[in-house]
């Protein structure tokens, strides 16, 4: 899609200095480029607080209005989240709509929301976001109709009052509704992870912020050891490129095999009506026997990116779980790779070599309680060989006049199942 079929649009930003606000407003254009918006001007203003009527002061927005109207923007998209006065008064004056950091995030995840958990999820988080906006709405609807400013129609705002009522009342009882329905996802979900639980094989989370290469290092886990190899998650280079967690079971050479999920991507300023409504989507991660964070090692806001990480993992409520830091798109920088220092690795997810790397340390992490012992199993027993053959990394069988002698690696939890059995040596 080239830049003529794309909304122009311009980005505002206010820099109060309380966060690296050079990194917010680059993350800004690439949310709106997500949006199909084409950016064709950036404004800023330094202030230590947003002006409480129209964010921006009032030469600025001045400014902003000649801006919209030289560009020819649709649209005005600020990086803060807006008051509804505020978002009110500067379409005033812009005469475009003004949609802010949240409003845009919410229609990202509206346009890619693909699952029935997901598409309600984000129906619950647009609702609860309405909601504190109906009554500047109808003002305005208002305001339009009787030509008056906001603090006039006195006549006519009774009327409003009662609509903005009815329309409040409207929307609590579609919240309902969708949580209604969202707890009939949870409980066909809970029956999915229970049994997937039943079978006791660890879980891999991989989790990071979104568009670092989550997807495309479990393609190629999957494309490899993969019990299903057409089960592929979907790529794309924009943020939000996937909105559902997907779960993958990989199986090793050696039989071992372990769960492995990708889960939503996280992005600065995440509204807090998304983090609540998308914690069910991040239950595998909080219930992981370990986290993979996928950092775009490329990109100079890193270490702002593993912080929104960690701060979003701790207001979703996931616990302090063992992880391992994995920093990809090495390709895209003067670094070797791959390499590894402890629990960081540096690699490219494109890159045979690094997907080996990434693999051993996982290997390392999720299999260190595994035990290696010899069992002799009666014949009677059939079913336990079986089991052994399916679910242990059998290294030799013997058969004995008293049964089947099996050398194998197994779970802790397989070998206090089976330890009478055990041989000693």
């Amino acid at each position: 899609m080239d830049n003529s079929e794309l909304v122009p649009v311009v980005n505002i930003g206010l820099n109060t200095g309380r966060y690296n606000f050079d990194y917010a407003m680059e993350e800004l254009k690439a949310l709106s480029e997500a949006n199909n918006m084409n950016v064709v001007e950036t404004t800023v203003q330094n202030l230590s607080q947003p002006i409480a009527g129209t964010y921006f002061g009032t030469g600025k927005v001045e400014e902003l209005r000649d801006i919209v109207v030289d560009t020819g923007a649709e649209i005005v998209v600020a990086n803060d989240e807006l008051t509804p006065s505020q978002i009110r008064n500067l379409e005033k004056i812009v005469k475009v709509p003004v949609m802010d950091r949240t409003g845009l995030i919410l229609a990202i995840f509206a346009n890619r929301a693909q699952s029935r958990e997901a598409k309600l999820q984000v129906q619950l988080a647009k609702l609860q976001y309405q909601m504190p906006r109906l009554h500047t709405a109808m003002n305005q609807r208002l305001d339009q109709q009787t030509g008056t400013s906001s603090g006039g129609g006195f006549t006519n705002r009774g009327a409003g009052e009662a609509q903005v009522e009815l329309n409040r009342r409207t929307i609590q009882r579609q919240i309902n509704h969708v949580r209604h329905e969202l707890k009939d996802v949870d409980k066909s979900a809970a029956v999915k992870r229970q049994q997937r639980e039943r079978i006791q094989l660890p879980n891999v989370a991989l989790i990071g912020y979104t568009n670092a290469g989550k997807s495309t290092i479990m393609n190629e886990l999957v494309k490899r050891y993969g019990m299903n190899e057409d089960k592929q998650v979907m790529v794309k280079n924009m943020l939000f490129a996937t909105l559902d967690t997907s779960v993958r079971q990989l199986q090793f050479d050696d039989a071992k095999k372990l769960l492995l999920s990708d889960t939503v991507g996280f992005v600065s300023q995440l509204p807090t009506t998304l983090i609540e409504a998308f914690k069910s989507t991040l239950y595998e991660a909080a219930n992981a026997d370990l986290l993979v964070q996928v950092v775009d090692y490329s990109s100079p806001n890193r270490i702002d990116m593993m912080s929104t990480t960690k701060q979003t993992l701790a207001e979703i409520g996931v616990p302090d779980l063992p992880m391992i830091t994995v920093y990809n798109k090495a390709d895209l920088t003067d670094q070797d790779y791959p390499s590894r220092a402890g629990d960081e690795l540096v690699v490219s997810a494109k890159d045979p070599a690094s997907i080996d790397l990434l693999v051993q340390v996982i290997r390392e992490k999720v299999f260190k309680n595994y035990v290696t012992a010899t069992f002799l199993i009666p014949f009677e027993k059939g079913d336990i060989v079986s089991y052994l053959n399916e679910h242990a990394s059998v290294k030799s069988t013997d058969y004995l006049a008293n049964g089947t002698k099996i050398e194998a690696e197994v779970t802790s939890v397989d070998y206090q199942r089976f330890e009478k059995y055990v041989l000693e040596q």
